[in-house]
């Protein structure tokens, strides 16, 4: 798990103001995009000195970008739907997504 991040890649999570349920796939120490996403689409203006995920979200093909105080764990333990879970994740087990083993 990143230093200071409350997720970690694979945990469940639940947007707590839009409501949509998820996987993290990367975590960031720091918000890492641009300053004009930013200002367009961060309106509540969370820190960016704090972690920011890359999330799949459920029943979608989208993945979202979302800052640490946006987020809980999502409790359902429930598989997500989307696309792009095998090419993170080998597997689901207890209600979290294993990555894939990585080779040196």
């Amino acid at each position: 798990m990143e230093s200071g991040a409350e997720f970690c890649v694979g945990c469940l999570v639940v947007h707590k103001r839009f409501g949509y349920r998820g996987v993290i796939v990367d975590v960031d120490a720091g918000f890492q995009l641009s300053e004009e996403w930013y200002d367009e689409i961060a309106r509540s203006r969370p820190p960016k000195d704090k972690p920011w995920y890359h999330v799949l979200v459920h029943c979608s093909d989208n993945m979202t970008y979302v800052a640490e105080r946006h987020l809980e764990i999502d409790e359902s333990n429930e598989p997500i739907d989307h696309p792009w879970l095998l090419e993170f994740f080998a597997d689901f087990e207890q209600g979290r997504y294993v990555a894939h083993k990585a080779f040196n």
